[in-house]
């Protein structure tokens, strides 16, 4: 005990400090996911890699309802977290779609597969550039929105647009430049300034109507019949919903001298 004591009493030893450990186990499923989607492109299975990003977004959201539920925020988690997006919704998505479309397209010419390349890495970076904005930014920015296409959303439309070809063999020069084109708009979309709905201010306490309790199982339904197809048409939609809203409200002051005069 006096041990003990001595020790507690001691200002010069330093305290022994430890981590979280069911929101980082969380966050390593989140990595280990998006290394698994990596390996699985390279092994050619296409449909397993877009499954495995989608399994890091439950394994991602998982770990922020827990860190706010718990009270188990900190320092090391918010960088090991930020890390293992990187490598889930960064690297993994834009793997998925090189390993998928740049043999292929490379057949129409070096130009093309330059193209293909380029479209990944630009994908790649602009989630780099995402995640360091968004943690740059985070003790000031407005939680109701995100700036830019979060990164799990971008990587989802990435992963469910291959997935959903997984077995489209000979796409033709026209499906491969539109996937590589899906694929630099939606890292584009994540650097943009337009502001998309976070969802982080739902309160569950508050009463809602009875329909919208019925769209919950309804989307899961309409997900479990056909995955691919379900998950690109609701993270599409919603990556082309701001700049829909920003392109009609540019309309609406055009229109307004107009009609006025």
């Amino acid at each position: 005990m006096a041990g003990v004591s001595q020790e507690l009493s001691d200002p010069l030893r330093p305290r022994r400090k430890g981590i979280y450990l069911l929101p980082n186990l969380l966050t390593t499923g989140c990595l280990f996911s998006g290394f698994y989607a990596v390996v699985a492109a390279i092994d050619k299975h296409f449909a397993h890699a877009g499954l495995a990003v989608f399994i890091a977004m439950v394994f991602d959201t998982l770990d922020v309802f827990t860190d706010r539920l718990t009270h188990t925020e900190s320092a090391f988690g918010k960088e090991y977290d930020s890390l293992a997006d990187m490598v889930a919704f960064g690297v993994a998505p834009a793997i998925v779609s090189y390993q998928w479309g740049v043999v292929r397209i490379t057949e129409y010419g070096h130009s093309w597969g330059r193209f293909g390349w380029l479209a990944c890495f630009f994908y790649a970076v602009a989630a780099a550039l995402r995640l360091a904005r968004f943690n740059a930014r985070a003790p000031s920015a407005d939680k109701r929105y995100f700036e830019g296409l979060p990164s799990p959303s971008a990587a989802a439309i990435v992963a469910a647009f291959v997935w959903f070809f997984a077995d489209w063999h000979e796409p033709g020069l026209t499906g491969l430049v539109v996937a590589f084109a899906v694929t630099a708009i939606a890292g584009a979309l994540m650097v943009s300034r337009f502001g998309y709905p976070s969802f982080k201010q739902f309160d569950l306490d508050k009463r809602v109507r009875f329909v919208y309790l019925l769209l919950v199982p309804l989307t899961f339904v309409l997900i479990a019949i056909d995955p691919p197809t379900m998950l690109l048409s609701v993270f599409g939609t919603y990556a082309l919903s701001a700049p829909a809203l920003w392109a009609g409200r540019r309309v609406r002051r055009l229109w307004r001298p107009v009609a006025r005069s």
